[in-house]
């Protein structure tokens, strides 16, 4: 008869399973509702354990938001191959698998949870911001940002969170109308902006000149022009 063994875990395998485990029950339900007692249990360990890894359950919930943001960033990545308008739906597609896995925990970071105010939390909240702006620079092929398109990304980056926001509660838009909105939502703002100046009606310009019939940019136009008729 063979008898199992538990194997020790390092102290950094350790801090690893215990955001891991964090990071799911914050998935599931608000952090404020999570308990260590439970994060415990879920890990297999005892209470007193999980303080001789983290201090108490805010810095847990800071080390498992600085993953979950990383993870957040990462979404944001695309190849800069072929039309704009399908890369940005790809991006929002992937922003929009994030917020269906984490719905609870993200509801909490942008509305108000344990760590929210916090210096630490702030900054890598700003860190997904800034990752996701410096990301839409690159396809825009634009190396510093002109004040009116600065003002257009960021706006448009807090527009995904928000339309993110009012999804969860209740989910009474289907997901995938408000994955492509977004996009029109990007259009629709760099092009009011084109009206007031010169370089992002050039930059509107070099968007679409290589967008496909098909493609989100044209849909938008379409919709438009029916609306105008």
């Amino acid at each position: 008869m063979t008898i199992g063994v538990r194997r020790r875990m390092g102290v950094e395998e350790r801090r690893q399973q215990l955001i891991g485990v964090a990071l799911e029950l914050f998935s599931r339900r608000s952090p404020d509702e999570v308990s260590i007692d439970e994060i415990a249990s879920a890990a297999g360990i005892s209470r007193p354990l999980v303080y001789h890894y983290f201090p108490g359950k805010l810095s847990l919930y800071e080390a498992a938001l600085k993953r979950a943001s990383e993870d957040l960033a990462g979404r944001f990545i695309e190849p800069q191959e072929g039309p704009l308008g399908a890369r940005l739906l790809r991006v929002m597609r992937r922003f929009f698998d994030f917020v269906d896995e984490h719905g609870p925990g993200f509801a909490a970071l942008m509305r108000g949870g344990p760590a929210v105010g916090s210096s630490a939390t702030n900054a890598l909240i700003d860190s997904v911001r800034q990752a996701a702006y410096e990301q839409i620079l690159s396809h825009l092929d634009v190396a510093e940002a002109p004040a009116r398109l600065e003002l257009v990304i960021r706006s448009w980056i807090s527009l995904a969170e928000s339309t993110a926001l009012i999804w969860l509660d209740g989910r009474r838009i289907p997901r995938a109308e408000l994955e492509i909105q977004l996009v029109h939502d990007f259009a629709a703002l760099t092009a009011v902006s084109a009206a007031y100046d010169e370089e992002m009606t050039a930059l509107v310009k070099r968007m679409v000149q290589d967008e496909p019939t098909d493609g989100p940019f044209a849909d938008l136009a379409a919709r438009l022009i029916a609306l105008a008729g």
